[in-house]
């Protein structure tokens, strides 16, 4: 992944490190920071800056304000993830709406994504097997 950093965009990725959004804030430290395995906050691929990114996994987590739910906005998102996509990587996103009204399903959902027998009910089962 490395060969796809864009150095150009590394103090805007720093700036915006610095200046998460609420729920960005509410997402990293009271759920991602705490995971058995690393994500990035506002790493950089490319020529974008993606909310958090787990390499381990292939996957990038967006979160979207209102302005991804309009014209240009839907169209830049859906091209971002198709070039995500096209480098294997997996884009879930969610809006910030779900961070502040279902914050338990958006980890759950997240959860189940990394560890994909994990169950609401428990953790995942040792080494991903689903006994």
């Amino acid at each position: 992944m490395n060969n796809f950093k864009n150095k150009n965009l590394t103090p805007n990725a720093q700036t915006l490190r610095k200046n998460m959004t609420r729920q960005e804030r509410h997402l990293w430290y009271d759920f991602l920071k705490s995971l058995p395995i690393t994500f990035h906050r506002q790493k950089v691929i490319d020529n974008y800056i993606v909310d958090f990114y787990c390499a381990q996994h292939k996957l990038i987590i967006e979160l979207d304000g209102s302005q991804h739910f309009e014209g240009q906005g839907v169209i830049k998102d859906q091209k971002r993830d198709e070039y995500f996509n096209s480098l294997g990587i997996t884009v879930l996103r969610y809006s910030n709406l779900d961070v502040d009204k279902n914050f338990r399903g958006v980890c759950e959902d997240i959860l189940k994504y990394i560890f994909p027998s994990f169950t609401a009910s428990g953790p995942p089962s040792p080494e991903g097997e689903g006994n």
